[in-house]
Order: structure tokens, then sequence, then C-alpha cells
């Protein structure tokens, strides 16, 4: 397995093989964020094919509630594992190890990373990697769908952090 920042060829293989939900390329969205600074948009590649992905957001957290408990601290968004059946099997945390990478070498000290609370997989994962839980929140957005209405999502999460050595 080789991690790689994604490159504008990538989002082409990214969106045929990680598809995105609704309308736009969820892959297109996060590499204009790294073209604009916003973020580092990292792959995982498995014998030539994506299957793997996460966001280091240098902006952070888009919830008010997070950046008032930990201002300044970068998120670590996005984190995605495909096709299900390479789940568990070390490409989630190579992405992590990762990204946290990327912010040791802009010297920051201190990343964060968002879990669904119906996702207690990914919370003990997190946990298992030195992250703890600072703070319950919602995390907000909306997709445009394929018949062109606009889906707003909520979900109910707690942001983790991690003090980096």
């Amino acid at each position: 397995m080789e991690i790689t920042v994604c490159g504008p060829a990538d989002v082409a293989l990214l969106d045929e093989h990680i598809g995105s939900q609704g309308v736009g390329s969820f892959h297109a969205r996060r590499f204009a964020r790294q073209e604009r600074g916003e973020g580092t948009y990292l792959v995982a590649w498995l014998e030539g094919l994506p299957v793997g992905h996460v966001e280091m957001r240098w902006t952070g957290c888009d919830a008010a509630a997070v950046r008032a408990a930990r201002p300044g601290c970068p998120e670590i968004n996005g984190l995605g594992v495909w096709p299900e059946e390479l789940r568990s099997r070390g490409i989630g945390t190579a992405l992590i190890h990762a990204a946290e990478e990327l912010a040791a070498e802009r010297g920051i000290t201190t990343v964060g990373i968002g879990v669904a609370k119906d996702n207690p997989r990914a919370a003990a994962l997190y946990a298992r990697l030195g992250y703890e839980p600072l703070i319950d929140y919602y995390d907000r957005w909306s997709y445009e769908t394929d018949d062109g209405r606009l889906r707003d999502c909520v979900d109910a999460c707690t942001f983790f952090v991690k003090e980096l050595l």
C-alpha cells in the first residue's frame, strides 16, 4: 500500500472507485480545499487503485462548539476505506498516521478527529491510537440529491484530540 497527496488526475479515479453521495464530487471538493491551502487530501493506493482517503483540514472542524473548545486545532476528516472487505487491515490507521506526520512537519502539536456516536468501531480505533474525547457536538452538512433537492444532514458526534509527540 502507498499513501500519496491527491493530485488532479486522482479525483476521477476516486469518483470511479470510491463514489460520492449526491450530485458533484466529494473528492473534487476536498481537492479544491487542498488547492486553496485549507487542507491536504491523502489517498491510499493498493495495486494501482484508490482504497482509502482522509483529509487533514488545516482550518479545523466546522462546528463552532469544537472550535471554541480547542481553537486552532486541525481536523483529520473524512476517513474512509473502500471496499468494506479491506477494513480492519491497517489502511485507516496508516492514513491517520500519515495525516499526523503532516501536522508534525508543520510544528502542530495537537490534532483532532470527529466520530459519529453511532460508529463505536471508529471511536475504538481512535482511542487505540491515543485520541481522547474532548467534546460532543453536531456535525451538519448538506448535499444535492440526484433529483436536485438539497438534503440537510446532522450527526451527533464526539471530537477526539491527540497530543503529538
